[in-house]
Order: C-alpha cells, then structure tokens, then sequence
C-alpha cells in the first residue's frame, strides 16, 4: 500500500506559499522523479511542456497512459487541438492560476517539463512588447539601407541611450526591434523589461535540474526512448492526427520533434529508412538546446540523474527549502 503524502507544514518567516520547479533536457528522468515527490508530498503535478498541451499527440510527447494520470493527474495538458496555437504568456498566465489553486488547497505546485522559455517566462515574467508592425519594419530598413546601421544606432543612443549602450553599431536585427519599440510606442525597451522584473514569481520557489554528467548516457536514453516511441506506434498516430484535423507542417504541434520527422517521411520529404537516424538525431539536439537554456539560468540546484541515488538528494533539497 503506497504511503499517503504527508502534510504541508510552513515556515513562519517568508509567508510566500512554496513552489517546486523540476526541470531538465528530454530523458532525463524528470516524470519519474515527480512521481516519487508526489508520492512524498503534497503535490499537485503542473506540466511545463509545449507539446503536451496537444490533444491526441500522446505517443510522441511521452504523455502519461490514463492509468498513471489517475493516480498523477497533472495540469496543463491536452489544453487544445494540434490545429491551434499556444504561447509562453498563456503558459504563465495559465500556470499561476492553477498554481494558486493548488496553494489554496494547502498543497505543493511541482512544475515539471522541459520548455525552457515557459520556466523563463513563468520565473521572470514577460515584457508586454508593441506587436511587430511589418510596415514600420520595412520603413526602418529601407531608412538603414539608405543612412547605414550606426546612424540608427546613434538615434537610438538619444532616445534610448541604455539599450544602445548594449549593441553594437551593427547589430542590424536587435536595433531595428529597439527603434520600432520607440516609434510605436514612445518608449524605451528598458521602459518594458522594468515592468517585466516587477513581475516576477509571486512564489517562494525552489528550481530542481537534472543535468547528465555524462552525455552520453544521455544519448542513449535518447534512441531508446526514440525507439520505443516507433514501436508504440508514433507513425500512426501522426497518420491519424492528419485524417483528423486541418494540419500543415508549418503548425507548432506538427513541428514538435519527433513529429516533424514522421510528418516528413509521410509527406515524401524523408525516406522511411532515414526517420529512426533522423528522428533521434533532432531529439539530441533539442537536448542540447534545453542543456544551453538550463547553463543560462541562475538560482538553479543541479542534481545528476545518473548518480547513484538522485532521489535521496533531491528530497534533502526539497525538505530543506521547505522548512526555511
């Protein structure tokens, strides 16, 4: 008989309800390690993955069976169609309400994924930026094609002389974006990131990483999990997203790695024989993406998961944090 969560007990000096953030690259063992938290203690799973907020794409996104979601339920999956479109600010937005609801129930918020610009966008909130207006943009390069990048770069050292400060005269994508920003808006880039560090997490959170010493443990994980996602039936379900819904390659859901191979090989676009090669390859690289994320990010305690008992740790961690 599994042992019941016990109860959470809070510290009486900082009175921000806790939260726990378990993040690291694809494979690295993340859900399990929620599970044995959960089992543990009082908490409410909240998915952190851009691909699982897809209906029907379960196979390729490693997506709990119904079973396991009975006895886990997690939040924030299976939120729309493949056909639809999600953002990192519908994310934060959707992951405080469910966070606060669980704080409110007396229990844990444990974030779990691997969508790095969802854990930045949830930690340090979001500058509300003026939409990209194509006109403006062309009116800009056709004013630089004409005058040169360091002569808009010394109108903005004027008008916006910290972020300036920043580029380089050159830097032709990143003061395009910040002469834009004035022009629509009449104010500085510094003006929205101010408002976006007044944002921050409203939550006394503790962010768990797994990070593999060894990387090449890791790939191997990779083509395992790979492998067993084709024998699960990956190409099917593809096959059967596209007889029922509206889909193009173009979409977020069909460019999910893994999902974007076999879309490829059905489309005609890549040999059947290349899509293992191919498919594990990509989800290597999306790897070392999220690896690359975690390596910017700060107030981060890294765990290996191939250490000898991860788990041990990472309670000690999670029990400390909560009794500070």
């Amino acid at each position: 008989m599994a042992a019941k969560p016990r109860p959470l007990t809070l510290p009486q000096g900082d009175r921000r309800p806790p939260a726990i953030l378990l993040i690291g690259p694809t494979a690295s063992g993340k859900t399990a390690l929620a599970f044995e938290l959960a089992t543990r203690l009082p908490c409410d799973i909240i998915s952190i993955d851009s691909a699982q907020v897809f209906r029907d794409m379960d196979v390729g996104t490693a997506k709990p069976d119904a079973a396991t979601l009975a006895r886990f339920p997690h939040r924030l999956i299976d939120l729309i169609t493949p056909e639809q479109r999600y953002s990192a600010a519908a994310f934060r937005s959707d992951a405080l309400r469910e966070m606060a609801a669980s704080t409110a129930a007396g229990r844990i918020p444990l974030l779990v994924g691997g969508t790095m610009l969802y854990v930045k966008a949830l930690r340090s909130g979001l500058a509300d930026l003026p939409q990209a207006d194509p006109a403006l943009r062309a009116q800009i390069d056709a004013e630089a094609a004409a005058r040169g990048w360091p002569a808009l770069h010394a109108e903005l050292a004027l008008l916006d002389p910290d972020t300036a400060a920043r580029l380089k005269p050159n830097d032709a994508q990143r003061i395009q974006r910040a002469v834009e920003v004035l022009r629509l808006s009449g104010r500085s880039l510094g003006s929205f990131f101010a408002e976006q560090e007044r944002a921050a997490l409203p939550f006394r959170s503790l962010t768990l990483a797994l990070v593999p010493a060894d990387r090449g443990a890791l790939h191997r994980r990779i083509e395992q999990r790979f492998d067993a996602m084709l024998q699960a039936g990956l190409i099917d379900e593809v096959a059967g997203l596209r007889r029922k819904y509206q889909l193009d390659g173009g979409l977020p859901s069909m460019r999910c790695v893994g999902y974007r191979q076999v879309w490829e090989m059905l489309e005609g676009q890549l040999p059947r024989g290349e899509l293992r090669d191919r498919g594990v390859f990509a989800t290597r690289q999306f790897a070392k993406r999220q690896l690359t994320w975690l390596r910017s990010m700060d107030e981060l305690r890294i765990f290996d998961p191939l250490a000898a008992d991860p788990t041990a740790a990472v309670l000690a961690a999670v029990d400390a944090h909560l009794s500070e």
